[in-house]
């Protein structure tokens, strides 16, 4: 799931390898699989991530109708739909199994628990729309965009660290 790992500033939310991961094999299909089945031992050498997480991830993709998988000789992987109907979203829901970026945010009340506050804590809210801003701009990211704009986003986000920090603003 999603996991609270702790930072010079104090607690930040990340997501698990499976997104991150699960991001990457989409994007390798989504590249490499225009003419026909990839098998996941060249997203595995392409990406250097192992094969064995790949097919993991690729199960729960299949299930969740993201990939299709073709048996035999030319077999392989490739998406189920067109990149562009795919988001990032549908790939985080798909693999962290969650869309809390807390425990506290999870639907299931019985989890709000694990503070002193449980059930009465004012901050829940903001856990609970955090979660919801976050998967509204990551629904809104697909796949088809990704490749589109490939060299543009990697340029951004490799400016990205360039940028001046939120707290030397001030």
């Amino acid at each position: 799931a999603l996991e609270l790992t702790p930072n010079d500033d104090g607690a930040s939310m990340r997501l698990t390898t499976k997104s991150r991961y699960g991001t990457r094999l989409i994007l390798d299909l989504a590249a490499n699989a225009k003419t026909g089945p990839v098998p996941l031992s060249d997203v595995s050498k392409r990406q250097n991530i192992s094969l064995k997480y790949l097919e993991q991830l690729t199960i729960k993709l299949k299930k969740a109708g993201l990939v299709k998988s073709q048996r035999g000789p030319f077999g392989g992987h490739m998406l189920a739909k067109a990149p562009n109907k795919i988001t990032v979203g549908d790939i985080v829901r798909t693999l962290e199994e969650s869309t809390a970026i807390t425990d506290c945010a999870e639907r299931d009340v019985q989890l709000c628990g694990v503070c002193n506050l449980a059930g009465d804590c004012l901050s829940r809210w903001v856990w609970i729309e955090a979660s919801k801003a976050m998967f509204d701009r990551l629904d809104k990211i697909t796949i088809g965009s990704l490749i589109t704009k490939r060299k543009d986003l990697i340029l951004e986000a490799r400016n990205y660290g360039d940028q001046q920090s939120p707290q030397s603003k001030s």
